[in-house]
């Protein structure tokens, strides 16, 4: 049949969503998705359908090999008696909880009459969903889950059961603005197919900072001490950090968010300076993984001592930051540990990475920075 004589034979319906989106599994092999977190044997293909199996036990999930900020998503997931896991979105390479970095909708069984933030449904575990349609007895649901910064919304068997201004939700407002999109099921046999994806234009202006040894020209070396020289070198993806000295961004910033993964030695000791004019005319925020210091990792040194992140040695956690004007907020792996609102160096400075031990290596990756 011509090509003109097929399309005109399709329902309008069908038409448009062969034009919007596409599948992004196509129901034979696991080609595009990742297991991360768990063994290989966590998820395989069973008649068609994504399917966990016993070994995909928390925090084993299954994700697109690329990320993604604006989308349409729609997929269909098989629920029979008790189950229980979930579809991520905008979530973290590296770093737990995802649920609180990036966004997780609660895939489970249970017929809920009051909604709850543990619903079927629920944005896990902040926000219960306007209604619980699940079917569970053997049979498979749809949802649609539509994500275009600021605006979410979700659809449960073709009902909405999420419409939300993301920026309005101060449990939300800080996710991450882009991530990988994917599936957890806690060895539960859930399974998930007629998985599609339409991408959206991208909104976010981010600038790299670092991805990669051609942006050290963006930066440079200071401070740096005659006994323990600071050495910032760029292995391949990774910027590794040791001595005493910072570096620097050649350009200066006033209002910003930068995230980026971090991971260090046990009981590292470095910082994140920003507004710096250089020598003692600027901000920092420490970065020291031990529970009772004075000021450990995402304090603002001198002014307000944070609240503790538990950060496991050589792990990479997720690092975000927003300064705007006089406020400051400072999030380590989902979670805000730092708010403070009295900031009083108002001009825009550099940004400094700060190696402050010799023999107490640090890394960065994927520093990303997007001024306000």
């Amino acid at each position: 049949m011509e090509r003109r004589k097929f399309l005109a034979a399709l329902p309008a319906a069908a038409m448009v969503r062969a034009a919007e989106s596409a599948p992004i599994f196509n129901g034979k092999t696991l080609d595009g998705w990742v297991i991360a977190d768990g063994p290989e044997s966590s998820y395989a293909v069973q008649e068609g359908a994504i399917a966990g199996t016993p070994a995909a036990e928390y925090p084993a999930w299954i994700r697109t090999a690329r990320e993604y900020e604006n989308f349409d998503l729609e997929f269909e997931y098989f629920l029979k008696g008790w189950m229980d896991g979930g579809v991520y979105f905008s979530a973290p390479k590296h770093g737990q909880p995802r649920s609180r970095c990036g966004f997780k909708i609660s895939l489970f069984h249970q017929q809920d009459a009051d909604m709850r933030t543990n619903s079927p449904g629920a944005i896990f575990p902040v926000v219960a969903p306007r209604v619980v349609n699940v079917k569970n007895k053997g049979e498979w649901n749809t949802m649609r889950v539509r994500l275009e910064w600021p605006r979410l919304e979700v659809w449960s068997n073709g009902e909405v059961t999420h419409s939300h201004d993301l920026e309005a939700q101060p449990e939300l407002r800080y996710r991450l603005r882009s991530g990988y999109l994917g599936f957890e099921t806690l060895s539960y046999p859930l399974r998930f197919r007629n998985i599609r994806l339409r991408e959206l234009p991208a909104r976010a202006q981010w600038e790299s900072l670092f991805r990669g040894a051609a942006d050290l020209s963006k930066w440079t070396i200071t401070e740096s001490s005659e006994r323990a020289p600071a050495k910032f070198d760029a292995l391949g993806a990774v910027l590794r950090s040791d001595g005493l000295g910072n570096l620097t961004t050649k350009e200066k910033y006033r209002d910003f968010a930068l995230q980026m993964y971090i991971r260090g030695i046990r009981y590292h000791n470095g910082g994140v300076l920003f507004r710096s004019q250089g020598g003692r005319d600027r901000y920092e925020i420490q970065l020291h993984d031990v529970e009772e210091a004075h000021y450990p990792t995402g304090s603002l040194y001198f002014h307000a001592r944070a609240k503790y992140p538990r950060i496991a040695p050589e792990e990479w956690y997720l690092y975000q930051m927003w300064v705007k004007d006089r406020t400051l907020v400072v999030r380590i792996n989902g979670e805000n540990v730092l708010e403070y609102d009295k900031l009083d160096r108002l001009d825009a400075g550099s940004i400094e990475l700060q190696a402050h031990q010799a023999g107490r290596w640090m890394e960065y990756k994927e520093i990303l920075l997007r001024r306000l």
